[in-house]
């Protein structure tokens, strides 16, 4: 069954998509679960309580990225794969291109090895479908309140994980969509890729 994931930068409506889709997904009763990164499991959560702390202000790039990938490590272990091999769709709020456009752009750690050890962490294990709400500054301004330690890195750090996004484009499963329109437009758009992939 298929692996479907949200990205996009902070503000984006990932959240309010995902909410939409269980509510769709229950009504055609469909098996499927949904997941946050960082987090998902116990110790993933100890280590999003940990990156998003506003107070390890003074956390290094490198040590960031490898929370990251250890938290997802723990999740595709013990939620992604067991529930992928018994049929279940799997809806993840964040996955490796999070961190291929917020560490290896936004932090400057480089796509390349970013890539090589997400690829040991998830054991090799790409979504099917990857749905990028796409955003501009206007935007993210105005839907950020409560920022987290990510959040308030601003705009300028936000341009340069928008580059990694970017970067990322020309993959058959990265489907853009414009953040900025009316939830249900977006949503709409959401369930016709859906439904062109997926027999639901």
């Amino acid at each position: 069954m298929p692996l479907i994931t949200f990205e996009g930068i902070d503000g984006c409506g990932k959240t309010t998509q995902i909410e939409k889709l269980s509510d769709y997904l229950k009504n055609k009763k469909v098996n499927f679960s949904v997941f946050r990164e960082p987090g998902g499991t116990k110790i993933g959560e100890k280590i999003r309580e940990i990156l998003l702390d506003s107070s390890n202000n003074n956390m290094d790039e490198k040590t960031e990225f490898l929370l990251y990938a250890a938290s997802r490590s723990q999740l595709v272990k013990e939620q992604v794969k067991p529930r992928l091999e018994v049929g279940e769709y799997v809806i993840l709020d964040r996955y490796i291109d999070s961190s291929v456009a917020y560490q290896g752009f936004g932090r400057g750690l480089g796509k390349r090895i970013v890539t090589l050890i997400n690829e040991f962490a998830t054991d090799m294990i790409y979504p099917d479908l990857t749905f990028y709400l796409e955003i501009d500054k206007e935007t993210f301004e105005k839907r950020m309140r409560n920022k987290d330690r990510l959040e308030a890195e601003g705009w300028e750090f936000m341009k340069k994980v928008m580059e990694g996004y970017n970067s990322l484009k020309g993959t058959k499963r990265f489907i853009l969509i414009d953040g900025r329109e009316q939830k249900d437009k977006i949503f709409q758009r959401i369930i016709e890729e859906l439904e062109k992939h997926f027999a639901l």
